[in-house]
């Protein structure tokens, strides 16, 4: 067995119904698909169950433990080579699997990953929040692009390990927030290779609401924190930029409630660069629109976790546990 797709889902039967979908198109057939329910209330067993005689796919159930623990469960099953991770909202575009293929025929490495895009499908909102985990505005632009990195970590909702590699670093760790990061970061400081596929790239519908978006980015931030703590040396400049802006944002709105008429001008260039940009390469103005407040959500979401997790984690000294008791999973 060439592939193990490992999948991981939690209350989204919709979701894997879509994925698997995707998955019956693949040009490259020697893979199979395990499919790891986390706990979830609402189950997919019978949405696996419609896919047995189209794909090669298994069903897999444990305990809520988080996707960690899920892809560590589906791991121990797997027969492939090598164990893609996917998040259960990906879809899969046909030459995904070749893609991998052909790029480990050129140069076989031990880890990678891909990067992900927004279908023509997904609605407006998720188109926006895509543009705004991409954006230089954003992020940098440095997630998901083909620009030259001499140190690429994969993450899981696009990411690839060989099979014996996975296993002697015990796979994904405990950690409850960024444990994908943190794999990445254990198979570089391993020795292992590592390096991103391009032409490997799934459509990731990420969050649909930016309540949803907010909390996700907002764990994000706290993950960096926490990351920090165990490697100090992977906390880099970029990481500080959204707190930075959630602070100097805050600071401009108490300017302009003091009656400081000039005060908002810096956010007002900042909107709108991001809605003139978002607008240009969507070419959809509603799109535009839509990547100003996602923007915004992903930069102060992320900062003020970074800044919660700062306060608790590096001021008061507590622990990973002790200063984020609810579960992030459930």
């Amino acid at each position: 067995m060439r592939y193990s797709l490992l999948i991981p889902v939690y209350n989204r039967p919709d979701e894997v119904d879509e994925l698997l979908q995707s998955l019956t198109d693949q040009h490259f057939k020697d893979f199979e698909v395990l499919v790891v329910e986390d706990g979830s209330t609402l189950p997919c067993l019978s949405i696996v169950e419609k896919y047995t005689r189209l794909l090669p796919v298994h069903y897999l159930a444990q305990p809520n433990g988080g996707p960690g623990s899920a892809r560590n469960f589906g791991a121990a099953h797997a027969k492939g080579d090598y164990l893609l991770i996917l998040d259960s909202d990906c879809l899969v575009p046909r030459d995904y699997l070749t893609a991998i293929e052909q790029e480990l025929r050129r140069a076989p490495v031990d880890a990678f990953g891909g990067p992900d895009r927004a279908h023509e499908s997904f609605s407006p909102i998720q188109k926006a929040i895509n543009y705004s985990m991409t954006s230089f505005f954003t992020t940098g632009g440095i997630r998901g692009g083909k620009r030259k990195m001499d140190r690429f970590f994969p993450r899981s909702f696009n990411m690839g390990v060989r099979g014996e590699v996975y296993q002697a670093l015990g796979g994904f760790s405990a950690m409850r927030f960024g444990e994908d990061i943190d794999f990445s970061i254990r198979i570089l400081e391993g020795g292992y290779s590592c390096r991103l596929f391009p032409d490997a790239w799934v459509y990731h519908k990420r969050r649909t609401d930016l309540r949803k978006f907010f909390k996700q980015v907002h764990n994000s931030g706290i993950a960096r924190i926490n990351l920090y703590k165990k490697y100090p040396h992977s906390l880099k400049i970029v990481h500080l930029l959204p707190a930075a802006f959630t602070v100097v944002t805050a600071l401009l709105l108490a300017g302009a409630l003091c009656g400081c008429p000039y005060a908002l001008l810096p956010l007002l260039i900042y909107v709108l660069l991001v809605g003139t940009d978002a607008t240009l390469r969507t070419r959809s103005l509603i799109i535009g629109l839509y990547s100003i407040g996602t923007s915004l959500v992903q930069l102060i979401g992320y900062g003020t976790g970074f800044l919660r997790a700062w306060w608790r984690r590096c001021l008061l000294g507590k622990n990973e546990f002790e200063a984020f008791r609810k579960s992030f999973y459930k």
